[in-house]
Protein backbone atom coordinates (compact mmCIF):
# COMPACT_ATOMS: atom_id res chain seq x y z
CA UNK A 1 0.00 0.00 0.00
CA UNK A 2 1.49 3.39 -1.01
CA UNK A 3 1.57 6.54 1.68
CA UNK A 4 -1.33 8.25 -0.63
CA UNK A 5 -3.64 5.37 0.13
CA UNK A 6 -2.69 5.30 3.72
CA UNK A 7 -5.28 6.82 5.98
CA UNK A 8 -5.82 7.54 10.07
CA UNK A 9 -8.07 4.73 11.39
CA UNK A 10 -8.45 7.15 14.17
CA UNK A 11 -9.22 10.33 12.62
CA UNK A 12 -9.96 9.34 8.78
CA UNK A 13 -6.89 12.35 7.60
CA UNK A 14 -5.02 10.99 4.74
CA UNK A 15 -1.47 9.98 6.19
CA UNK A 16 1.38 12.32 5.37
CA UNK A 17 5.22 12.54 6.83
CA UNK A 18 6.20 16.10 5.34
CA UNK A 19 4.13 18.67 7.11
CA UNK A 20 3.88 18.27 11.02
CA UNK A 21 1.61 21.37 11.03
CA UNK A 22 -1.39 19.82 8.57
CA UNK A 23 -3.41 16.84 9.24
CA UNK A 24 -2.27 13.40 9.04
CA UNK A 25 1.51 13.61 9.83
CA UNK A 26 3.26 10.34 10.63
CA UNK A 27 6.68 10.81 11.26
CA UNK A 28 8.64 8.49 8.67
CA UNK A 29 10.03 6.00 11.33
CA UNK A 30 6.64 6.04 13.54
CA UNK A 31 5.28 4.90 9.64
CA UNK A 32 7.82 2.35 8.61
CA UNK A 33 7.36 0.51 12.10
CA UNK A 34 2.86 1.15 12.18
CA UNK A 35 1.03 -1.93 11.54
CA UNK A 36 -1.21 -0.39 8.49
CA UNK A 37 -4.27 -2.26 9.23
CA UNK A 38 -4.36 0.04 12.60
CA UNK A 39 -2.26 3.43 11.60
CA UNK A 40 -2.94 6.41 13.51
CA UNK A 41 -1.77 9.93 13.09
CA UNK A 42 0.78 11.44 15.10
CA UNK A 43 -1.79 13.81 16.35
CA UNK A 44 -4.27 10.76 16.93
CA UNK A 45 -1.85 9.10 18.72
CA UNK A 46 -1.06 11.89 21.49
CA UNK A 47 -5.16 12.22 21.91
CA UNK A 48 -5.06 8.50 22.52
CA UNK A 49 -2.32 8.42 25.08
CA UNK A 50 -1.98 11.58 26.08
CA UNK A 51 -5.51 13.65 25.76
CA UNK A 52 -3.74 16.31 24.42
CA UNK A 53 -6.20 19.10 23.06
CA UNK A 54 -6.46 18.93 18.48
CA UNK A 55 -4.69 22.00 16.89
CA UNK A 56 -5.75 21.07 14.00
CA UNK A 57 -9.27 21.27 12.16
CA UNK A 58 -10.92 21.90 8.85
CA UNK A 59 -12.05 25.41 7.62
CA UNK A 60 -15.52 26.37 7.12
CA UNK A 61 -14.99 26.02 3.76
CA UNK A 62 -14.21 22.73 3.43
CA UNK A 63 -17.72 21.40 5.83
CA UNK A 64 -19.66 23.25 3.31
CA UNK A 65 -18.02 21.41 0.54
CA UNK A 66 -18.16 18.60 2.30
CA UNK A 67 -22.01 19.18 3.12
CA UNK A 68 -22.46 20.01 -0.39
CA UNK A 69 -20.98 16.37 -0.92
CA UNK A 70 -23.21 14.81 1.22
CA UNK A 71 -26.31 16.08 -0.69
CA UNK A 72 -25.31 13.93 -3.60
CA UNK A 73 -25.17 10.48 -1.70
CA UNK A 74 -28.04 7.96 -1.76
CA UNK A 75 -28.08 7.15 1.50
CA UNK A 76 -29.48 6.86 5.16
CA UNK A 77 -28.75 9.35 7.36
CA UNK A 78 -28.14 9.39 10.90
CA UNK A 79 -27.95 13.04 12.98
CA UNK A 80 -26.51 12.52 16.30
CA UNK A 81 -27.55 15.73 18.49
CA UNK A 82 -26.54 16.34 22.01
CA UNK A 83 -29.21 16.16 23.91
CA UNK A 84 -27.62 18.01 27.15
CA UNK A 85 -26.82 20.84 24.12
CA UNK A 86 -29.80 19.96 21.70
CA UNK A 87 -29.78 23.36 19.68
CA UNK A 88 -26.29 24.49 19.29
CA UNK A 89 -25.58 20.88 18.35
CA UNK A 90 -28.55 20.85 15.45
CA UNK A 91 -26.35 21.55 12.04
CA UNK A 92 -28.21 24.91 10.22
CA UNK A 93 -29.79 23.79 7.31
CA UNK A 94 -29.50 20.18 7.15
CA UNK A 95 -32.59 19.63 5.57
CA UNK A 96 -31.25 21.21 2.37
CA UNK A 97 -28.15 19.11 2.45
CA UNK A 98 -29.66 15.62 2.85
CA UNK A 99 -32.73 16.40 0.28
CA UNK A 100 -35.35 13.40 0.41
CA UNK A 101 -32.84 10.94 1.85
CA UNK A 102 -35.19 9.69 5.03
CA UNK A 103 -33.15 10.59 8.59
CA UNK A 104 -32.56 9.20 12.06
CA UNK A 105 -32.53 11.58 15.08
CA UNK A 106 -30.48 10.76 17.91
CA UNK A 107 -30.32 12.29 21.41
CA UNK A 108 -27.00 11.07 22.99
CA UNK A 109 -25.35 11.94 26.42
CA UNK A 110 -29.37 11.02 27.56
CA UNK A 111 -27.34 9.44 30.86
CA UNK A 112 -26.48 13.13 31.43
CA UNK A 113 -30.22 14.18 32.12
CA UNK A 114 -31.56 13.62 35.51
CA UNK A 115 -33.20 9.67 35.85
CA UNK A 116 -36.78 11.48 36.52
CA UNK A 117 -36.89 12.68 32.74
CA UNK A 118 -39.40 10.64 31.18
CA UNK A 119 -38.08 9.29 27.77
CA UNK A 120 -41.54 9.45 25.71
CA UNK A 121 -41.66 13.06 26.44
CA UNK A 122 -38.53 13.91 25.64
CA UNK A 123 -38.61 11.94 22.07
CA UNK A 124 -42.21 13.94 21.52
CA UNK A 125 -40.12 17.53 22.68
CA UNK A 126 -37.43 16.40 20.10
CA UNK A 127 -39.89 15.49 17.55
CA UNK A 128 -41.37 19.08 18.27
CA UNK A 129 -38.07 20.90 17.84
CA UNK A 130 -36.49 19.56 14.59
CA UNK A 131 -39.90 20.12 12.84
CA UNK A 132 -39.25 23.51 13.89
CA UNK A 133 -35.95 23.34 12.83
CA UNK A 134 -37.32 21.93 9.20
CA UNK A 135 -35.85 18.09 9.65
CA UNK A 136 -38.46 15.44 9.35
CA UNK A 137 -36.64 12.55 10.55
CA UNK A 138 -38.04 8.96 9.84
CA UNK A 139 -37.23 8.34 13.60
CA UNK A 140 -35.67 9.26 16.82
CA UNK A 141 -33.84 7.90 19.64
CA UNK A 142 -32.02 8.13 22.69
CA UNK A 143 -28.56 6.98 23.00
CA UNK A 144 -25.31 7.30 25.20
CA UNK A 145 -22.50 6.28 23.26
CA UNK A 146 -20.52 6.14 26.25
CA UNK A 147 -22.60 4.01 28.53
CA UNK A 148 -24.26 1.88 25.40
CA UNK A 149 -27.55 2.77 26.21
CA UNK A 150 -29.87 1.35 23.08
CA UNK A 151 -27.28 0.57 21.09
CA UNK A 152 -29.04 -2.30 19.71
CA UNK A 153 -32.05 -0.05 19.00
CA UNK A 154 -29.90 2.04 16.97
CA UNK A 155 -28.30 -0.84 15.02
CA UNK A 156 -32.16 -2.18 14.76
CA UNK A 157 -32.98 1.23 13.48
CA UNK A 158 -30.25 1.41 10.89
CA UNK A 159 -31.55 -1.45 9.36
CA UNK A 160 -34.53 -0.75 8.75
CA UNK A 161 -34.43 2.84 7.04
CA UNK A 162 -31.00 2.28 5.00
CA UNK A 163 -32.98 -0.08 2.19
CA UNK A 164 -28.79 -1.39 1.46
CA UNK A 165 -27.32 1.79 1.55
CA UNK A 166 -24.69 3.48 2.95
CA UNK A 167 -24.91 5.09 6.40
CA UNK A 168 -23.77 8.67 6.85
CA UNK A 169 -23.40 9.35 10.54
CA UNK A 170 -23.34 13.02 11.14
CA UNK A 171 -23.34 15.94 13.55
CA UNK A 172 -21.81 19.00 14.77
CA UNK A 173 -18.39 19.00 16.61
CA UNK A 174 -18.35 17.55 19.87
CA UNK A 175 -21.83 15.88 19.90
CA UNK A 176 -19.70 12.26 20.73
CA UNK A 177 -20.38 10.69 17.60
CA UNK A 178 -17.53 9.06 17.38
CA UNK A 179 -17.88 7.66 20.53
CA UNK A 180 -21.52 6.43 19.50
CA UNK A 181 -19.89 4.45 16.56
CA UNK A 182 -16.93 3.24 18.56
CA UNK A 183 -20.57 1.55 20.65
CA UNK A 184 -21.62 0.34 17.14
CA UNK A 185 -18.44 -1.25 16.19
CA UNK A 186 -17.92 -2.80 19.48
CA UNK A 187 -21.27 -4.10 19.61
CA UNK A 188 -21.05 -5.63 16.14
CA UNK A 189 -17.33 -6.67 16.01
CA UNK A 190 -16.12 -7.02 18.99
CA UNK A 191 -13.17 -4.46 18.68
CA UNK A 192 -13.30 -1.31 21.53
CA UNK A 193 -12.09 2.31 20.85
CA UNK A 194 -11.33 1.85 17.23
CA UNK A 195 -12.30 5.56 16.38
CA UNK A 196 -10.35 8.66 18.26
CA UNK A 197 -12.33 10.62 20.31
CA UNK A 198 -12.16 13.08 23.18
CA UNK A 199 -13.97 15.82 24.80
CA UNK A 200 -12.48 18.72 22.78
CA UNK A 201 -14.15 19.69 19.62
CA UNK A 202 -13.11 18.79 15.95
CA UNK A 203 -11.75 15.05 16.07
CA UNK A 204 -12.66 13.54 13.42
CA UNK A 205 -11.08 15.25 10.34
CA UNK A 206 -12.28 13.59 7.32
CA UNK A 207 -15.08 10.50 6.94
CA UNK A 208 -13.77 7.64 8.08
CA UNK A 209 -15.54 4.20 6.44
CA UNK A 210 -16.44 1.19 8.39
CA UNK A 211 -17.47 -1.68 6.43
CA UNK A 212 -20.89 -3.28 6.21
CA UNK A 213 -21.55 -7.05 5.80
CA UNK A 214 -23.37 -6.34 2.73
CA UNK A 215 -20.30 -4.31 1.00
CA UNK A 216 -21.79 -0.68 1.87
CA UNK A 217 -20.45 1.45 4.85
CA UNK A 218 -20.67 2.81 7.83
CA UNK A 219 -19.19 6.74 7.68
CA UNK A 220 -18.37 9.23 10.47
CA UNK A 221 -17.93 12.43 9.08
CA UNK A 222 -15.97 15.29 10.03
CA UNK A 223 -17.80 17.15 12.96
CA UNK A 224 -19.41 20.50 11.85
CA UNK A 225 -18.05 23.43 13.46
CA UNK A 226 -21.11 25.79 15.02
CA UNK A 227 -19.37 29.03 15.38
CA UNK A 228 -22.43 29.74 18.01
CA UNK A 229 -20.90 26.88 20.69
CA UNK A 230 -19.66 27.84 24.36
CA UNK A 231 -16.80 25.62 23.62
CA UNK A 232 -14.63 27.58 20.87
CA UNK A 233 -14.03 30.45 23.54
CA UNK A 234 -12.65 28.44 25.96
CA UNK A 235 -9.45 26.44 26.98
CA UNK A 236 -8.86 22.98 27.75
CA UNK A 237 -9.10 23.33 31.65
CA UNK A 238 -12.61 25.18 31.14
CA UNK A 239 -13.64 22.80 28.94
CA UNK A 240 -13.60 20.05 31.56
CA UNK A 241 -15.57 22.21 33.92
CA UNK A 242 -18.51 22.87 31.85
CA UNK A 243 -18.58 19.47 29.83
CA UNK A 244 -20.85 17.28 32.18
CA UNK A 245 -19.38 13.98 32.47
CA UNK A 246 -22.04 12.44 34.59
CA UNK A 247 -25.85 12.92 35.63
CA UNK A 248 -26.25 16.86 36.20
CA UNK A 249 -27.80 17.79 39.38
CA UNK A 250 -29.93 20.64 39.22
CA UNK A 251 -29.72 23.37 41.03
CA UNK A 252 -32.89 25.19 42.74
CA UNK A 253 -32.83 29.31 43.12
CA UNK A 254 -35.97 31.51 44.94
CA UNK A 255 -35.57 34.61 42.69
CA UNK A 256 -37.42 38.14 43.84
CA UNK A 257 -37.90 40.33 40.59
CA UNK A 258 -34.00 42.23 40.17
CA UNK A 259 -31.78 39.58 41.23
CA UNK A 260 -29.09 37.60 39.22
CA UNK A 261 -27.45 34.47 38.73
CA UNK A 262 -23.94 34.19 37.27
CA UNK A 263 -22.78 31.24 35.59
CA UNK A 264 -19.19 30.89 36.34
CA UNK A 265 -18.12 34.21 34.40
CA UNK A 266 -19.71 32.58 31.03
CA UNK A 267 -23.44 33.59 31.39
CA UNK A 268 -25.52 36.08 33.17
CA UNK A 269 -29.29 35.09 34.16
CA UNK A 270 -31.52 38.60 35.43
CA UNK A 271 -34.94 37.91 37.08
CA UNK A 272 -36.06 41.24 35.91
CA UNK A 273 -39.75 40.78 36.85
CA UNK A 274 -42.99 38.65 37.99
CA UNK A 275 -43.61 36.90 41.04
CA UNK A 276 -40.85 35.51 43.70
CA UNK A 277 -40.63 32.23 41.63
CA UNK A 278 -37.92 28.98 41.52
CA UNK A 279 -36.04 28.93 38.71
CA UNK A 280 -33.70 25.71 38.05
CA UNK A 281 -30.35 25.72 36.38
CA UNK A 282 -29.27 22.56 34.47
CA UNK A 283 -25.67 23.05 34.12
CA UNK A 284 -22.32 21.03 34.79
CA UNK A 285 -21.81 19.83 38.30
CA UNK A 286 -18.31 21.42 38.21
CA UNK A 287 -19.88 25.09 37.36
CA UNK A 288 -20.19 27.61 40.21
CA UNK A 289 -23.42 29.31 40.39
CA UNK A 290 -23.64 32.84 41.92
CA UNK A 291 -25.86 34.98 43.06
CA UNK A 292 -26.70 39.00 43.54
CA UNK A 293 -28.61 41.68 43.32
CA UNK A 294 -29.31 43.14 39.84
CA UNK A 295 -28.16 46.33 40.90
CA UNK A 296 -24.94 45.25 42.02
CA UNK A 297 -24.16 43.07 38.68
CA UNK A 298 -21.44 44.51 36.45
CA UNK A 299 -19.79 45.48 39.71
CA UNK A 300 -19.81 41.96 40.69
CA UNK A 301 -18.76 40.65 36.98
CA UNK A 302 -15.99 43.24 36.60
CA UNK A 303 -14.71 42.56 40.30
CA UNK A 304 -14.48 38.89 40.34
CA UNK A 305 -14.28 37.57 36.42
CA UNK A 306 -11.15 35.01 37.09
CA UNK A 307 -11.23 34.48 40.09
CA UNK A 308 -14.74 33.55 41.89
CA UNK A 309 -16.49 33.98 38.47
CA UNK A 310 -14.06 31.47 36.67
CA UNK A 311 -14.53 30.22 33.87
CA UNK A 312 -12.74 31.98 32.23
CA UNK A 313 -9.00 31.25 34.12
CA UNK A 314 -7.84 34.36 35.47
CA UNK A 315 -4.59 34.71 32.84
CA UNK A 316 -7.39 34.45 29.76
CA UNK A 317 -9.70 37.32 31.10
CA UNK A 318 -8.22 39.52 28.61
CA UNK A 319 -9.13 38.06 26.05
CA UNK A 320 -13.02 36.36 26.76
CA UNK A 321 -15.46 38.18 24.72
CA UNK A 322 -17.68 40.85 26.38
CA UNK A 323 -20.91 39.10 27.65
CA UNK A 324 -24.00 40.54 25.34
CA UNK A 325 -28.00 40.93 26.72
CA UNK A 326 -30.96 38.62 25.18
CA UNK A 327 -34.20 39.71 27.09
CA UNK A 328 -37.55 37.66 26.76
CA UNK A 329 -40.73 37.57 28.08
CA UNK A 330 -42.09 34.18 29.92
CA UNK A 331 -45.85 33.44 29.75
CA UNK A 332 -45.48 29.69 30.36
CA UNK A 333 -43.11 27.04 31.41
CA UNK A 334 -39.92 27.99 29.44
CA UNK A 335 -35.89 27.06 29.23
CA UNK A 336 -33.40 30.13 28.52
CA UNK A 337 -30.82 28.40 26.60
CA UNK A 338 -26.94 29.43 26.63
CA UNK A 339 -25.67 27.27 23.58
CA UNK A 340 -22.97 24.60 24.98
CA UNK A 341 -23.30 25.30 28.88
CA UNK A 342 -26.63 24.50 29.61
CA UNK A 343 -30.64 26.04 30.69
CA UNK A 344 -32.07 27.83 32.91
CA UNK A 345 -35.97 27.00 33.23
CA UNK A 346 -38.24 29.86 34.62
CA UNK A 347 -42.13 29.88 34.89
CA UNK A 348 -44.14 32.30 33.56
CA UNK A 349 -45.34 35.56 33.80
CA UNK A 350 -42.18 37.07 34.02
CA UNK A 351 -39.52 38.62 32.02
CA UNK A 352 -36.01 37.93 32.27
CA UNK A 353 -32.51 38.71 30.28
CA UNK A 354 -29.84 36.43 29.24
CA UNK A 355 -26.19 37.09 28.98
CA UNK A 356 -23.51 35.08 26.96
CA UNK A 357 -20.47 36.00 25.07
CA UNK A 358 -20.35 37.64 21.99
CA UNK A 359 -21.08 35.46 18.98
CA UNK A 360 -22.68 32.88 21.37
CA UNK A 361 -26.46 31.95 20.98
CA UNK A 362 -29.07 32.92 24.18
CA UNK A 363 -32.62 31.47 23.45
CA UNK A 364 -36.26 30.46 24.82
CA UNK A 365 -38.26 27.10 23.90
CA UNK A 366 -40.25 25.17 25.24
CA UNK A 367 -39.41 23.19 28.50
CA UNK A 368 -37.70 20.55 28.34
CA UNK A 369 -37.76 18.87 31.76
Amino acid sequence: MSETEMYCIGCGAKIQTDDPEKIGYTPASALAKADTEELYCQRCFRLRHYNEVPDLSLSDDAFLHFLNELGKADALFVNVVDIFDFDGSLIPGLHRFIGENPLILVGNKVDLLPKSVKYGHLIQWMKEEAHQAGLRPADVLLTSGKKGFEIDELLAKIEKYRHGKDVYVVGVTNVGKSTLINQIIKSTSGIKDLITTSQFPGTTLDKIEIPLEDGHFLIDTPGVVHREQMAHFLGKKDLRIIAPNKEIKPKVYQLNPQQTIFLGGLARFDYLSGEKSPVIAYVSNDLTLHRTKLSNAEDFYARHLGGLLTPPQADEVADFPELVRFEFSIEEKSDIVFAGLGWITVKGPSRIAGWAPKGVKVLKRKALI
